[in-house]
């Protein structure tokens, strides 16, 4: 009997963990929709850099525009994917690199979405973006940690940006 109410309690308990992981995930996403607005600020060599995130879908994903400065435009549209938040790049390099993170809390100070695969991308050792760092400092300052992958050697780009007023 006790181990009957014991694996019945692990099988709840089991049952459970996404449905507490999808309200995680649904809670950040709000996190991610504050973002809504223009952002600007530097990159770690202390040039210009723009971002602007913007919501589509009835608000059931976010856009980001982000305009390094002299790159092309990079389009990242982020969602919630069942117990995580998924996110699609569109490169200038004209790969799709997909990536996800599983929130741990409601309240996170950081996603660090890892890399699930891509469309468009030649082979693994094509340059792509592989990992994505996105850190809430606070209300109007985030740091963005985009790592570029290409022929096994990793190469961090970090921007912090500021939101400009209105």
């Amino acid at each position: 009997m006790i181990r009957r109410s014991s694996f019945v309690l692990l099988l709840l308990f089991t049952a459970a963990i996404p449905i507490l992981a999808a309200e995680h995930s649904a809670a950040v996403f709000k996190k991610l929709q504050s973002l809504a607005g223009d952002w600007e600020g530097k990159d770690e060599h202390g040039m210009a850099v723009k971002t602007s995130f913007k919501a589509l879908a009835s608000n059931t994903a976010m856009m980001e525009t982000l305009s390094p400065s002299g790159m092309e435009e990079m389009i990242t549209v982020y969602s919630i994917d069942h117990d995580g938040i998924a996110l699609v790049h569109y490169c200038p390099t004209n790969n799709q690199p997909r990536m996800r993170v599983v929130p741990a809390s409601d309240d996170v100070k950081e996603l660090s979405f890892d890399f699930q695969g891509a469309g468009n991308l030649a082979s693994p050792e094509a340059g792509h973006q592989h990992h994505l760092v996105l850190h809430f400092d606070d209300a109007n300052h985030i740091t963005e940690t985009w790592t570029w992958r290409q022929n096994g050697k990793e190469m961090p780009m970090v921007f912090h940006l500021v939101r400009k007023k209105s």
